[in-house]
């Protein structure tokens, strides 16, 4: 038996239920479905944010909010001026859950806790009637005056559909079948793993406001620095990582990164240590962090530059000066491979973005197709920057699906 909807989503995740939700809503009258390969949908959503769900980020400018958007940029500018951070902000407290803003922008529910949203999204899926169906993996697509879809358990057919299945290359196989171009997915969101003295048995250590650059490339960014147990992490990193994903994936996450620990000119940075020498003459170099830098890091830094342990500032020699400067301003460490970043896994790659209308986020090749979140070859930075592409797509669909 094949049972018929009028619009079926492909995927339970944050942009299928946001559609879904926001379709059922806006036309009462239409069957609407979810079709979710799992057990339980909402994973992402449950484990973002360290399990509190980093729904978006404090950003209200759509030229300032698309340059998180290593790949998007150009195509988001549009839909974030019909729907953005201050809606999303809107669309859940006008359904219960008030959103707070962290000292980085990031914002969360303020129950801390993603089930919030999850509870939000199933109650509104069920006040809408919405109809959830997990253990749904759908294994084809056939286009014909509507679509047809055989799952792992039923067929369906139905007018319209949404594919909002994230990365998954199953879903995006089916879709070159119907004529879809796919870009290769690369990772786009992960940590830097160093084996390097300067960093060894000091994981924790946060270097406030650096600068990364990727030798022999343009690639440049800024922010705190962490230093983990296998590399580095934080903000720094992990911009570097998605604007330079395609390119770090053609050098097999084998290359070599410059830090500049202080954001300061090396000429600067030797001008000081000089003065420094004088007002400090008579302290160990060892014991007394300049810039502002972390204790643990400083000296690590200081012993790489070799300096002992027992060296005053005064007896610092001309050489010992310029070694330190060196590592205080051009650091160079080798990158051997890459690590996940937390469980927030975001990949670059997917349907390619010429083959989409994003005034309507529908298909350019197939018509009553629409396309939602990070099925499509668009990925951000870290920061709740995913969630809101997925927010905005999901909810341009539910004004453009018009039966």
């Amino acid at each position: 038996m094949i049972a018929h909807k009028d619009i079926i989503i492909i995927g339970g995740g944050a942009a299928g239920f946001f559609a879904a939700v926001n379709i059922a809503e806006r036309h009462p009258d239409l069957s609407v479905a979810i079709l979710e390969r799992g057990t339980e949908g909402l994973q992402k959503v449950k484990i973002s944010g360290g399990g509190r769900c980093n729904v978006t980020h404090a950003e209200f400018v759509p030229s300032e909010l698309v340059q998180n958007y290593p790949r998007g940029e150009k195509e988001l500018l549009g839909p974030f001026h019909k729907f953005m951070t201050g809606d999303t902000i809107e669309w859940f407290e006008k359904r219960g859950v008030e959103l707070k803003i962290e000292e980085d922008g990031r914002m969360f529910p303020i129950s801390n806790s993603s089930q919030t949203i999850i509870d939000c999204f199933l109650y509104e899926a069920k006040k809408h009637n919405v109809e959830v169906l997990y253990n749904h993996s759908v294994k084809s697509i056939i286009e014909n005056n509507g679509f047809k879809l055989n799952t792992s358990q039923d067929s369906f057919t139905c007018d319209k559909l949404v594919v909002a299945t994230g990365s998954n290359s199953k879903i995006w196989n089916l879709l070159e079948t119907l004529g879809h171009k796919i870009i290769k997915p690369v990772p786009s969101l992960f940590t830097f793993d160093i084996k390097d003295e300067r960093i060894k048995d000091i994981p924790g250590v946060v270097a406030k406001d650096v600068e990364v650059k990727v030798i022999g490339t343009d690639l440049v960014s800024e922010g705190p620095l962490l230093v983990t147990h296998v590399g580095m992490s934080a903000p720094a990193i992990l911009k570097l990582s998605a604007f330079g994903a395609l390119e770090l994936a053609k050098r097999n996450y084998n290359f070599e990164i410059e830090v500049n620990f202080i954001r300061s000119e090396f000429s600067d940075c030797l001008d000081d240590l000089k003065d420094i020498k004088q007002s400090l003459a008579k302290k160990l170099v060892f014991n007394t962090a300049q810039y502002d830098l972390p204790k643990r890091l400083w000296k690590k830094l200081v012993l790489a530059s070799s300096i002992s342990d027992d060296t005053r500032w005064a007896d610092m020699n001309k050489k010992q000066l310029e070694a330190l400067a060196t590592q205080l301003t051009k650091a160079v460490f080798q990158v051997t491979s890459k690590s996940t970043f937390k469980e927030e896994f975001v990949t670059a790659g997917g349907i390619d973005l010429k083959e989409v209308n994003f005034k309507t986020f529908e298909s350019k090749l197939v018509p009553n197709m629409f396309f939602a979140g990070e099925i499509l070859n668009i990925d951000a930075v870290t920061g709740g920057f995913n969630f809101q592409n997925a927010w905005t797509g999901a909810y341009i669909v539910s004004q453009s699906i018009v039966m």
